[in-house]
């Protein structure tokens, strides 16, 4: 089922689900059982994050230097597939412009299909390591926008078409669909939130379903963000991302790796909470869930959750919310 298609049947709002794929070494078995504690809740879909495949130069035995690509996790397809076998639910897999010409993203797109995926978050994904700005993949997309206006061109494989009767034609089955992400606050490399809405109206405009937000910490940032964008004529559904602080560092690594705010009688109540790391730990579920529950009060249609691959606080959060 069509994520867009359960926004709309739903009469309830529901919890969206994120994992990161594991990184290599870890067994199918010990990944299947760090997204069991959900499943008490019935999770509509899990989202499973893409990351770009790195790359380190290994010295050789001349002096010289050799460029090898590192893997470092699962791939997002593999772990999509490994879900749907045991759980027997929906699986969006993200897909990001990085690392992919536009002809191995349509492969992609084979392979999900393939395997009865219809749902993908369109991003342009980070650089990589040592690059203060993104660099397109020569042959591949510069922009989420343009990622998503090829998905939504995408009409099947050769199968799928013969089998749907499609011909190469504008007659476009739709067969994904496509959220994509928002930044509340605005993006980093933005001059200002107003910029950074008109660029999220084209990836709407290019075909996405709906948007996904990232975390904030403030939800007064979020309805200011939705009243900006329904202004700007964005009408499509917007789910509010929400991630439970865990740590005391993350009131550091947080801002900095996502250009966010986190509020001031959050960060005091964290400072005073000083080494007592259980102390942390409940402030920042405590929050999330005054959040989460403000949120639900005022209609949203979904919450998704950034779990980072934990679970403790996410459950707590869910039990006393939904």
């Amino acid at each position: 089922m069509k994520v867009s298609e359960i926004l709309s049947s739903t009469r309830h709002p529901y919890p969206s689900l994120e994992i990161v794929p594991p990184l290599r070494g870890i067994t199918k078995t010990e990944l299947l059982e760090s997204i069991a504690p959900f499943m008490e809740f019935s999770p509509k879909y899990i989202n499973v994050t893409s990351h770009r495949d790195e790359y380190e130069f290994v010295q050789q035995e001349d002096g010289s230097f050799k460029k090898r690509m590192v893997r470092n996790r699962i791939s997002e397809t593999t772990v999509c597939s490994a879900i749907m076998d045991r759980y027997q639910i929906e699986t969006v897999p993200h897909l990001i412009c990085g690392g992919s010409t536009s002809d191995e993203i349509e492969s992609k797109l084979d392979n999900l299909e393939f395997l009865g995926i219809n749902n993908i978050v369109a991003l342009r994904g980070d650089s990589i390591t040592g690059e203060k700005r993104f660099t397109p993949t020569p042959g591949g997309y510069r922009y989420a926008s343009e990622l998503v206006e090829g998905i939504r061109k995408y009409q099947g494989s050769a199968s799928y078409r013969r089998s749907h009767k499609i011909d190469n034609s504008d007659d476009n089955p739709r067969y994904f669909c496509i959220g994509v992400g928002a930044y509340p606050e605005k993006h980093f490399e933005a001059a200002n939130i107003e910029t950074d809405i008109i660029n999220l109206k084209k990836k709407v405009d290019a075909g996405a379903d709906y948007i996904i937000t990232q975390m904030f910490f403030d939800n007064n940032v979020y309805y200011d963000f939705v009243k900006k964008c329904r202004e700007a004529g964005i009408t499509i559904p917007i789910i509010p991302g929400l991630k439970p602080l865990s740590t005391a560092r993350q009131v550091s690594l947080l801002p900095e790796s996502f250009s966010l705010n986190i509020p001031f009688e959050l960060t005091e109540a964290i400072r005073k909470a000083a080494d007592n790391k259980a102390e942390i730990y409940r402030i920042g579920t405590e929050w999330c869930t005054m959040q989460c529950k403000d949120l639900l009060s005022h209609g949203v249609p979904a919450v998704h959750f950034y779990t980072m691959g934990k679970s403790d606080n996410i459950v707590s959060i869910l039990k006393q919310c939904f």
